[in-house]
């Protein structure tokens, strides 16, 4: 999930170790926001001032995984810049009346084996973050398919969004992910595999 550079932060004050620390973070989004007029623009030239890296999968399928690397600075403003993006967005599909910003969504995909560090005993840890950020938080309880992560789905407004990722980010920093992770490909099913290799194989059906 992260992965700690700190030649530049040794004996250097918290911030300057944090900003030493390059940070992946994956998100799951629908095809059609990230394909779209949406995210289509923060590969280009909107995101040069936030200095992360942000690649999408590719692929047919309603999801798609949307990585951002970077510094933690860089991918808490990339993150800033998704989230007021679907906020405008979602702003724009309605009638304009505004009774209120309309809550956005992310849904984070993390390795389980840090899923706990997250929860915290007795759900104390995530209980702190909701109530801090005024952010919803929910961790799922099953693994995405075929793999060893889980999705983390955080609502609100972009502000409180970004607070609670900040968080999550802190959490998931402190505590880094225990064994082999197996990430998750939208659109990659048991099924699919088993075709597949039926077809590579030139298998036909018994009888």
């Amino acid at each position: 999930m992260a992965s700690p550079d700190r030649a530049s932060g040794v004996g250097g004050s918290p911030e300057e170790t944090e900003l030493s620390i390059t940070l992946t973070l994956r998100m799951l989004m629908h095809g059609k926001v990230t394909a779209g007029g949406g995210l289509a623009l923060l590969g280009g030239s909107a995101m040069p001032r936030s200095s992360a890296r942000i690649t999408i999968s590719e692929g047919s399928c309603p999801e798609r995984i949307t990585t951002i690397t970077g510094s933690t600075d860089a991918v808490f403003r990339a993150v800033s810049m998704i989230a007021f993006k679907l906020e405008e967005d979602l702003g724009a599909g309605s009638d304009g009346a505004a009774a209120g910003r309309a809550p956005v969504t992310l849904r984070l995909v993390i390795p389980a084996s840090q899923c706990g560090s997250l929860i915290g005993k007795a759900g104390a840890k995530i209980r702190e973050i909701r109530e801090s950020t005024g952010a919803q938080v929910q961790v799922a309880g099953d693994l995405l398919p075929n793999s060893t992560e889980r999705a983390v789905t955080v609502s609100g407004v972009p502000d409180t969004i970004i607070q609670c990722v900040r968080q999550i980010c802190a959490v998931i920093l402190e505590s880094p992910p225990k064994g082999a992770t197996i990430p998750y490909h939208p659109g990659l099913s048991l099924g699919t595999i088993l075709l597949s290799a039926n077809q590579v194989r030139g298998c036909s059906p018994p009888g």
